[in-house]
């Protein structure tokens, strides 16, 4: 008894052992060395998150590990040009990469992550997982209409993205650039989810509207508050993240990206890495986070945001286009919306 209560004790510890391997997949979690982590002493992030949201994440985590954060901010194209650059130098300075997921799959077909599942992202809904175990989303950016209070009648809220095609708001609406800015040329392209072929149609229109362009999402907000536009496309937890007079068009069909991070394949610190990634899933970072007014991923926590729990329920997942169908698209976009 004694001999097979030995041998299924080892067959168990093999199992466990397998199980926690780096051949792990999406659905298998990992847990951390906080010890090393802190001998590590810092975990350099480069990343999209607005600096008010990053400083109450940066906080939290150096309060509870000890390790401080080392944070570099771009829009999502600037995030990935700079990893690929450095990447492809052999000189790559980041622990961690934190952006939308169209843009920072782009890294994945050069080895630039590692895999890891986080345990504490164990509970978050499974459509939102990488299948490949090497991005973990930790919030969602719902991409949706905003508008300046004070100069938008609340009869002429958009209800939906149609509505931006009409007459009265040519020269008035603010976006990123597309031919620039991949994250919009993704939402664009993704648009053939409620619109099939004719979505290109709406593109062309909507380019024809003259449309304020700016350097990314987070430039829209400042641009409806200062009366440079009365309407933007651009995240909807901006309207509760910005001072002024903005809110978002509750009935426009939302779009949303996971906004994931990487821990790099290369890591200078990778235990710091893999803290950090971890504490932005665990119930104190998304709580953190979630006050700021953003969607996170964690079952029941939810922004001060009316209808916050229906947004979620009701998102449209976008899908990403390869690389070559990305080039493609902002080449299209270039013709169409800087001619």
């Amino acid at each position: 008894m004694r001999v097979r209560k030995s041998l299924y004790c080892q067959i168990a510890a093999a199992l466990v052992f397998l199980s926690s391997v780096g051949a792990a997949g999406p659905a298998s979690s990992q847990t951390v060395n906080a010890e090393v982590a802190r001998r590590e002493g810092k975990v350099v992030v480069y990343g999209t998150v607005v600096p008010r949201v990053m400083k109450l994440i940066q906080a939290g985590f150096e309060a509870k590990s000890g390790v401080k954060v080392e944070y570099w901010r771009g829009d999502a194209t600037k995030v990935i040009d700079r990893v690929l650059t450095e990447w492809r130098a052999g000189k790559p300075g980041f622990d961690v990469v934190i952006g939308a997921r169209g843009p920072l799959s782009l890294g994945k077909a050069e080895g630039v992550y590692a895999k890891f599942a986080p345990s504490s992202a164990g509970q978050f809904p499974a459509k939102f997982r990488d299948p490949d175990g090497q991005l973990t989303a930790w919030r969602v950016t719902p991409v949706g209409i905003l508008f300046n209070t004070e100069t938008v009648r609340s009869v002429d809220v958009p209800k939906s993205w149609d509505d931006l095609l009409d007459s009265r708001w040519r020269a008035k609406i603010s976006m990123p650039d597309p031919s620039r800015h991949a994250s919009t040329a993704t939402f664009l392209w993704n648009l053939r989810q409620i619109k099939g072929d004719k979505w290109i149609d709406f593109v062309r229109a909507l380019a024809q509207q003259r449309p304020l362009l700016v350097e990314s999402y987070s430039s829209v907000p400042n641009a409806i508050v200062r009366g440079e536009a009365p309407l933007g496309v651009t995240y909807v937890q901006y309207a509760g993240q910005t001072k002024g007079p903005i809110d978002f068009a509750p009935g426009v069909q939302g779009f949303a990206d996971p906004s994931d991070a990487g821990a790099s394949a290369k890591a200078a610190n990778p235990s710091a890495a893999r803290l950090f990634i971890d504490y932005l899933c665990s119930p104190d970072g998304q709580r953190k986070v979630a006050d700021t007014g953003e969607f996170v991923l964690s079952p029941g926590t939810y922004p001060a945001v009316k209808n916050a729990d229906r947004i979620m329920a009701n998102l449209q997942l976008l899908e990403d286009p390869s690389k070559e169908q990305l080039q493609k698209l902002q080449a299209e976009f270039r013709q169409l919306f800087l001619k």
